[in-house]
């Protein structure tokens, strides 16, 4: 047999196989959790201990418009569709008290831009953009450098 075939044959098996471990790969679950663990939003959820660290100071953003990351633990915070705990000390009339950051106005505004008088539906749900700061390891490796203008 000449080099050549043989050398194609190997490459060809080799791809055969490279190919069903990807396609098995590609069956595998990814192990990726939210913070309300898949509980559905219309069933109450109390969040379990999870990995987050007590306090940090207030960290630098990232990129323009980055939601604010939480410098505390929420692990055991509730947000239902009843009741928000962010909003015991978040809350404009509270924030004197607590002594925590105010909701931003920019929350207060419907998709139209109209002002409503409480926190917008689209922004009740604080931990769907904000989340509490860690120092674990990045998932996977990348190349992000914060905008030139933050630096």
């Amino acid at each position: 047999m000449r080099f050549q075939t043989l050398l194609k044959l190997v490459l060809a098996g080799g791809l055969v196989l490279l190919g069903a471990q990807m396609a098995q790969a590609a069956d595998a679950p990814v192990k990726l959790q939210g913070l309300r663990g898949g509980t559905p939003l219309t069933q109450d959820n109390l969040p379990s201990a999870s990995h987050q660290e007590r306090d940090h100071a207030v960290s630098d953003r990232d990129f323009v418009q980055q939601p604010p990351l939480v410098p505390h633990a929420v692990a055991n915070y509730q947000i239902t569709l009843n009741f928000n705990k962010c909003m015991d000390c978040h809350a404009w009339q509270k924030t004197r008290a607590s002594g925590a950051t105010k909701v931003s106005v920019t929350h207060f505004r419907t998709r139209e831009g109209q002002e409503l008088d409480n926190i917008s539906p689209r922004r009740y749900f604080c931990t769907q953009c904000h989340v509490a700061q860690t120092d674990a390891k990045p998932l996977v490796e990348n190349t992000f450098q914060r905008a030139r203008g933050l630096q």
